[in-house]
């Protein structure tokens, strides 16, 4: 990535400036921590990264356990996985508020602790506590999703694009290590599900220890950064390039969501066995971690982000056609190639999100923005699909249709990659 200068002022409302800069106030220093700080507030990132993820994504494994014998149907079942993608949605506009009410260490740390706890209310022999700790897991996560890229502006600005790689390979491998081990756990161990899920709450509890000592030296920012993120931004909603980014996160995050939830029953459906369905899916996840972190890397140095959303575009068509002629046979090879294309998919979306922004309070608002729209969008992802398949008796249409939504992804990307700033005026 490339060195970044002196932020530069935001115009009027709504207008997109560039080229990008890293949005410290003129005359303050930078507010990251240097030496050890720098790594172990590295360290505490990647950890709080590493819990957005597998409290849900466990579900998805003891599913049919969970519904022989909670008496659930499979449509309460389905809203057990599609409810904490609303709560991203709907709760990201309320994330930046947070931020600057609390302060951005503080308000990440209570996002472990609504983690935690969400794990462990899910524990009772009751649908309403598991319904329940659910939101309340999602409403941790929705927070952090936010809050987190504003972080990383703030306190790496020289170093976005590692960070941010580091992000979004911590959220991939942490959907892999849930959808990988959570069954063979249950099993070996003769836990009951509930007390499976209710496991996953011991990294968050990690997480909130090692984030402990940022509450300290989050005080020691700049007083200018302080009084500049004090306030919020408004007119992103007029910015046209806030809207590619929201618009790419939205679409990407459609087709991960839609084709995390079908693909397994896809490749049931073409003879496949339902655990090897379900490692296929888990093999793809362990792939993405590599295209997550290797995107945002090279972005800037050996090819351009735009370039890089169409390759990843240009992966997933690969492996869905393969899907379509040879599922069985070629599913190594097609989720393979479905994992990468994802992986650079997502941490692309987070790192527009932070190079499009000047500085940490436009990071937070744009996240919000594009978290917002882009999970609701993506809670409709599966549901659309499922309908889809219903009605053509069939998986060739559903697959064709997540191949058609490639084409908008890859065009808003190009816009999103635009070596320029969204800015908002600061509201008094």
């Amino acid at each position: 990535m490339r060195s970044q200068g002196p932020a530069t002022t935001p115009t009027a409302a709504g207008a997109d400036t560039g080229p990008a800069a890293t949005g410290h106030p003129a005359g303050a220093a930078p507010p990251g921590a240097g030496g050890r700080g720098a790594l172990w507030l590295g360290v505490g990132v990647v950890l709080l990264a590493l819990n957005l993820r597998p409290a849900l994504v466990a579900v998805s494994p003891l599913a049919d356990t969970i519904r022989d014998e909670s008496g659930m149907s499979a449509a309460a079942t389905s809203l057990l996985t599609a409810l904490p993608l609303l709560c991203f949605g709907l709760l990201a506009p309320v994330a930046p508020r947070l931020g600057r009410r609390f302060g951005t260490e503080r308000a990440l740390l209570a996002t472990m602790v609504l983690i935690g706890a969400g794990t462990a209310l899910r524990m009772p022999d009751s649908v309403v506590a598991l319904f329940a700790g659910t939101v309340v897991i999602g409403a941790g996560i929705a927070v952090a999703n936010v809050l987190l890229p504003g972080l990383i502006k703030r306190d790496f600005p020289a170093r976005a694009g590692l960070m941010t790689g580091l992000y979004s390979m911590s959220l991939f491998g942490g959907a892999a290590l849930a959808a990988g081990v959570t069954l063979p756990v249950q099993q070996a161990s003769g836990m009951n599900w509930r007390t499976t899920l209710a496991c996953w709450g011991a990294l968050a509890l990690v997480a909130l220890v090692v984030w402990l000592p940022q509450l300290r030296t989050g005080t020691r920012v700049a007083a200018a950064v302080v009084r500049q993120a004090a306030h919020p931004v408004r007119g992103l909603w007029r910015s046209p390039l806030a809207w590619q980014v929201t618009a790419y996160m939205g679409l990407q995050s459609l087709n991960y969501y839609a084709a995390a939830a079908w693909l397994p029953t896809l490749l049931q459906d073409a003879g496949m066995s339902a655990g090897d369905a379900g490692w296929m899916l888990s093999f793809s996840s362990l792939l993405g971690i590599a295209g997550s972190f290797v995107a945002p890397v090279i972005v800037g140095r050996r090819v351009g982000a735009g370039a890089l959303a169409a390759v990843g575009a240009v992966l997933c068509a690969v492996a869905y056609g393969g899907l379509l002629i040879a599922p069985v046979g070629g599913a190594c090879p097609w989720m393979s190639l479905l994992g990468l294309g994802q992986g650079a998919a997502i941490s692309l979306a987070l790192l527009f999100i932070v190079q499009r922004a000047p500085d940490a309070r436009h990071v937070a608002q744009l996240s919000g923005m594009a978290q917002c729209f882009g999970y609701v969008l993506a809670a409709t992802g599966p549901a659309v699909l499922g309908a889809v398949h219903d009605a053509s008796h069939d998986w060739t249409v559903p697959v064709v249709v997540l191949l058609v939504l490639l084409v908008p992804q890859v065009v808003v990307g190009f816009g999103a990659a635009r070596d320029r700033h969204v800015a908002g005026t600061p509201k008094a």
